[in-house]
């Protein structure tokens, strides 16, 4: 145990559970070869090898499926102590969301999760840059759109159909699909989803660019409210503005709707994750009325 480095086995801890070299060094921002090379010097210090090599495909063999549960409950143990003496309560929560997701859905949904769970604490940033869990500055985030990182929890926060809204005013001008193309079209211009794509999926060819353009979807939402156009969103993103009537869908039942998995809540792929992401975990899929996730 004395010969044993604690970097090595955070090396092999890593691997194993992502099941990459590579996801290994993003995690603990070193290179593949650093970790490579970690692994190694465990495997000859153990007289043992953990791993089957094959090209760049590499996984565990008998020796190294039988360390990984031990090292794993190690490290999980480790955390848990970390976490209690340096105040990290199984309460508190940093989270990172996409600004328009955070600002629409979740500010005003977090007062029921903090009564359902008094002294719940929780950190919320959002930013358009998906954190990469290198510096241990986040528990979890609610990305928009599939994570780019390897090694992560991703759980897919349900389909979400995407309309066109307006003020109820313009509503009354807009009975047909093809009535849009006399209304100025506000476009978000970092939707995954976008006016082309509607036009074309309700059998019109696209409009030339019109109308104001937004970079996040709660300006957009925002200015179809005071009347600027008509948005194309998400009815999960405009919920609040449409229950209070500011936002009406002027071709429901009559246009074809998008549908499509715009967010997702991620984690580092910890085999035991904090009881704070377990707990938030289960309050997001019941507020969204989806499956409770597998148990983490």
């Amino acid at each position: 145990m004395n010969a044993l480095p604690l970097g090595a086995l955070r090396a092999f801890e890593a691997a194993a559970r992502t099941g990459s070299f590579r996801a290994a060094a993003e995690e603990l921002a070193i290179s593949p070869s650093a970790v490579s090379h970690a692994i190694r010097k465990l495997e000859d210090l153990m007289g043992v090898p953990l791993f089957e090599r094959e090209g760049r495909i590499v996984r565990l063999n008998p020796a190294g499926e039988a360390l990984q549960l031990s090292v794993s409950t190690g490290f999980d143990e480790l955390r848990h102590g970390i976490e209690q003496v340096s105040g990290r309560a199984s309460n508190h929560l940093r989270l990172h969301c996409a600004p328009s997701m955070a600002a629409q859905w979740l500010m005003p949904r977090l007062r029921g999760l903090i009564a359902e769970h008094p002294g719940f604490d929780i950190r919320l940033s959002a930013s358009t840059d998906y954190p990469r869990f290198l510096n241990d500055e986040f528990d979890a985030d609610i990305c928009y759109g599939p994570p780019r990182q390897e090694g992560l929890t991703v759980i897919p926060l349900g389909e979400e159909t995407v309309r066109p809204l307006c003020a109820p005013e313009m509503a009354a001008g807009i009975r047909i699909p093809a009535d849009l193309y006399d209304h100025p079209l506000i476009e978000s211009e970092h939707k995954r989803l976008r006016w082309n794509a509607w036009f074309l999926a309700n059998g019109l060819a696209p409009p030339s660019p019109r109308g104001s353009r937004f970079d996040r979807s709660f300006m957009a939402i925002a200015a179809a409210v005071d009347g600027l156009g008509v948005t194309l969103e998400s009815t999960r993103l405009a919920e609040r503005e449409i229950a209070d009537g500011r936002l009406v869908a002027p071709l429901d039942g009559v246009a074809h709707d998008l549908r499509y998995l715009g967010h997702f809540l991620v984690f580092p792929a910890k085999s035991k994750p904090r009881k704070a992401v377990r707990i938030f975990a289960d309050w997001l899929a019941r507020e969204l009325g989806l499956k409770p996730p597998p148990a983490l």
